[in-house]
Formats: C-alpha cells, sequence, structure tokens
C-alpha cells in the first residue's frame, strides 16, 4: 500500500542506515523538520494520486534528502571551520516562475566571478566538491543520467523547463533538506501540505538549513554565491533575516501568462509521479500562490524591511529585448563591473541557448481561469512595478 511507504520513522531509518549516523543537525537545527516531514509524507500517501513509479520517486527523494542531512552534518562536525565560514553577500535571483529567471540566473553564472550551486553537486553534495575535479567528477555524469532518464519518461520535460547537471540548480532543492520546500507541492499534488507551507510552516530553520549546505559546498569550491529560486518570492523577510547583506533582483511580468505557463509545466513535472494531474488544477493552485506571493513581496518591500537599494528590479519585457543590455543595467545597479570576458561567454551561451519564449508550450485557455478576475487580483503589484498587461497566449 501507498501508506506503507511514507512511514517517516521507516523513511528516517532508511537515511540513518545509508549515511551511517543518526544526527541530523538538532543542535544548530533544531526539530522543525520532523513536522515538515510528516506532513509531506501524510500529503503523498493521502493527496498525491500517485501511480506505481510516483510512489518510488517520492520515498527516493525523501531518503535522499534525509541522507544529504545527515551527510552535510556529519561533515560540519569533523570539520570545525566549514561553520565559521561566512557566507558574504549573496545574490539571489527572485521573481514569479516563468518570468526570465532561469535564463538571467544561467546568464550570470558565466561570469567567473560568481558562484552558483550546480545540479550535480546539489543533487550529490558528500564530499564537497573539490576544485581539481570539479569539472570531471563521476557524479556528474550519474546526475546527467538520472535526468535523461525524466525525459525518456515525459517526453518533452526538458523543453519545459530546461535541465543539466552542470546548470545551476534552485534553492528548493536545497531546502528540501528541511521539508519546507516549494519543490514538493511544485512535483506532487500536495494540497494540504502547501497551504501550511504558505501560510504556517516557519521558513526560518530552511534558510538556516540552506546556509549550512552552501558553507558545504564552499568549503570544497569557493566564491559569491548566485543563487536562484521563485520560491524566495514568498519568503523575502525569512531569507533577510538570514542574509542581512544579501542582494536580490526580484523579475517581473504580466501574472496571467506566468499563471498559465508554470501550470503548464507543474502538470509536466507532475506526470512522472501521477496518472491522474490536470492542467485546470495546476492552475487553480498557482493562481492563489502567485498572488499571494505578489501581494506579500510588495506588501514587505512597502514596509521598508529591505534596504532601499537591496532589490533591483528587472523588467521581463526589456531582459527579452535586449539581454545584455538589462544585464549591464543590472551590474551597474549591483555595483559590479561586467568584465568583456564574462560579457563574451554570456553572448557565447545566448547564441547557443536562443529559446523560443515559450513557443506553444501553454495557453491561458487551457487554464479554466476566468483573466478579468484574476486581472484584478493582481493589478495592484501591476501598477506598483509598472508591468504591462502581455497578450495572452
Amino acid at each position: 500500500m501507498t501508506a506503507d511507504r511514507f512511514v517517516p520513522d521507516r523513511l528516517v531509518e532508511q537515511a540513518c542506515a545509508a549515511a551511517g549516523s543518526t544526527d541530523f543537525g538538532g543542535a544548530e537545527l533544531g526539530e522543525t523538520w520532523r513536522d515538515g516531514l510528516a506532513r509531506l509524507c501524510d500529503g503523498l500517501a493521502g493527496e498525491a494520486r500517485l501511480n506505481d513509479l510516483g510512489v518510488e520517486i517520492a520515498a527516493m527523494d525523501i531518503v535522499r534528502a534525509l541522507t544529504h542531512r545527515l551527510q552535510i552534518v556529519d561533515w560540519r562536525r569533523t570539520h570545525a571551520d566549514v561553520a565559521a565560514a561566512p557566507v558574504s553577500r549573496p545574490i539571489f535571483i527572485v521573481g514569479q516562475p516563468r518570468t526570465g529567471t532561469t535564463i538571467l540566473f544561467d546568464l550570470l553564472a558565466q561570469d567567473p566571478a560568481l558562484r552558483p550551486p550546480l545540479t550535480w553537486e546539489v543533487d550529490h553534495p558528500y564530499p564537497p566538491p573539490g576544485p581539481e575535479s570539479y569539472d570531471t567528477d563521476p557524479r556528474i555524469a550519474e546526475t546527467q543520467a538520472t535526468i535523461e532518464m525524466s525525459e525518456q519518461i515525459v517526453p518533452g520535460l526538458l523543453a519545459h523547463h530546461p535541465m543539466g547537471a552542470l546548470v545551476g540548480q534552485e534553492c528548493v532543492r536545497i531546502t528540501a533538506g528541511e521539508f519546507c520546500s516549494m519543490i514538493f507541492p511544485v512535483q506532487y499534488r500536495l494540497p494540504g501540505y502547501a497551504r501550511w507551507l504558505h501560510h504556517d510552516a516557519d521558513h526560518g530553520p530552511a534558510y538556516r538549513y540552506h546556509r549550512m549546505f552552501l558553507q558545504h559546498l564552499q568549503s570544497g569550491v569557493g566564491g559569491q554565491w548566485l543563487l536562484k529560486s521563485p520560491a524566495h518570492l514568498w519568503q523575502l523577510e525569512a531569507l533577510v533575516a538570514e542574509y542581512p547583506d544579501a542582494l536580490i533582483v526580484q523579475t517581473h511580468r504580466d501574472p496571467l501568462n506566468v499563471i498559465s505557463s508554470i501550470s503548464a509545466l507543474t502538470h509536466h513535472l507532475r506526470r512522472l509521479a501521477s496518472d491522474e494531474s490536470s492542467i485546470e488544477e495546476c492552475a487553480a493552485q498557482s493562481c492563489e500562490e502567485i498572488v499571494v506571493g505578489l501581494q506579500r513581496a510588495t506588501a514587505l518591500r512597502d514596509t521598508g524591511v529591505l534596504g532601499e537599494r537591496q532589490v533591483i528590479d528587472v523588467q521581463f519585457a526589456d531582459f527579452m529585448r535586449d539581454p545584455l543590455a538589462t544585464v549591464r543595467a543590472l551590474y551597474a545597479e549591483l555595483g559590479r563591473e561586467l568584465d568583456p570576458a564574462a560579457e563574451q561567454r554570456m553572448r557565447a551561451h545566448l547564441a547557443a541557448h536562443p529559446g523560443d519564449h515559450g513557443g506553444k508550450r501553454y495557453r491561458w485557455s487551457d487554464t479554466g481561469l476566468d483573466a478579468g478576475s484574476v486581472r484584478e487580483q493582481v493589478r495592484g503589484y501591476q501598477q506598483r512595478y509598472g508591468v504591462p498587461d502581455e497578450e495572452l497566449r
């Protein structure tokens, strides 16, 4: 039975056996992860509508996240310098999903002065990466094989969301180890978990674990962190509480096309684990989350909690029209020099990844939502940041 595969204590036992440790970092992080794990397991067993493959994928995801946490805590215990190392002035790219955050992240990652967490090292963080084998580590091929297998199971997945072992990874893959992460309700149908995550969960421990993860990785390969996840938009207060010197780049786009795009992506992701996903259901969840996220982030910014120059705004339309001009303006705001060699690498990346700006992969008509009603809910956000209406796809 599905429920038998999602008994938290059994999953914890499997991870402890794999890691050879039982210390989840409670002395430093507390035990809030257990509540998140319990809620996640309840949702996977009772709400996610998993198929047989989905049960195995989800159980493996949980054990892997637990195992990584155990390994990172153990490494930290035996390498005292890791915990003492600062994470200075990290740059976070936030904004609604599907607003250019990924291509902006990938472009900035071409700058050797910035350090993105790559997919392979986030998926296989133990032991920390080493500079001498950073481009040749066997974990790279293992990660790439897993990604290609996902494409075989759900053809077209990588067209919706390009992935690769040597591509920067989102922070939601990191905070999964606290079981307080948006990766779960995107990948699986988890309405109860999603409500808890957005309205009741304490995200402070998730950001403390996030810092611990970065310290672990940078103990092998250092640099100024370049980070990305739309999920940060919902939790900016917790982010700056943990990283008060963070630099935040917020991207802006018409939320209606965002909702239809993320709904199509969520539907494709869920098809890995379920035979009962629908774009309409994904759209209803995405709409609720987008509205909450935009309202929450706008209200927080208007309180002055964030420094006057701590957040830099980037318009999706400007970025799509002239990516490098937008990057140059962004660097000026960040107080950085755009090295000519870094700019050339960015140009080469754009030439190799032209994209189709969504193509025909999503349509508003598929969402089942009323455009006028949603427009009213996001109008305040659009007026606040000067975000124009787009023609609905």
